[in-house]
């Protein structure tokens, strides 16, 4: 699942909550994730593409906001985006000790430009918004139910792509037809499913 939003949306403490309630967590504004060296930072896609490829059971959530994220969203079986007032947020930027961005008059400034014009662009991609205004371990617990759902989503559609090639017009008239090839059994699959 990916986790995207503007500054002081809360992003690394909502991965840090969900890193303490055991799950795999990835904030790509940390780490060797982004490429610095051009007008904008973006995404190394070959190493995100890598830790979507080697990712394996449970949810892997995963954190960021850059220009190049859209390419990965169909990896991804959610793109929630985290969001609150710009007042929220700038209050948050004053306050926090964890990082300095956003504490200059400057920075300030183009926070609310970026929010302006970014903000609408990553709704649009977005499959869910969540507001951050609510507690952090709501947002979490948000987080953890749409990870649910798409988890079991997943397994619906997997169960229903199932019985239609179960039923499907691949095996035609010709079920059973031929008692050494007697067409696919009960349950069985001619092709392997797995989650992206």
């Amino acid at each position: 699942m990916l986790v995207t939003g503007m500054s002081g949306t809360g992003k690394s403490s909502v991965l840090g909550e969900l890193e303490r309630r055991g799950h795999r967590v990835v904030d790509t504004d940390e780490g060797d994730w982004i490429d610095r060296s051009g007008p904008e930072p973006l995404w190394r896609e070959d190493r995100i593409a890598a830790l979507l490829d080697e990712h394996g059971e449970g949810t892997l959530f995963v954190a960021g906001c850059v220009a190049n994220q859209g390419r990965f969203y169909p990896r991804f079986e959610a793109v929630v985006l985290l969001s609150a007032p710009r007042e929220v947020l700038l209050e948050r930027l004053a306050a926090r000790d964890s990082n300095d961005f956003g504490k200059t008059d400057a920075e300030r400034a183009k926070i609310v430009s970026d929010l302006e014009e970014f903000e609408p662009l990553l709704r649009t991609g977005a499959t869910t918004e969540i507001d951050t205004r609510s507690p952090l371990s709501q947002v979490a617990d948000d987080l953890e139910r749409l990870a649910t759902g798409a988890l079991a989503l997943w397994m619906h559609l997997a169960l229903e792509l199932r019985r239609r090639l179960d039923h499907s017009a691949v095996w035609g008239d010709r079920r059973g037809s031929n008692p050494r090839h007697p067409g696919p059994q009960p349950g069985a699959l001619p092709i392997e499913l797995r989650p992206p």
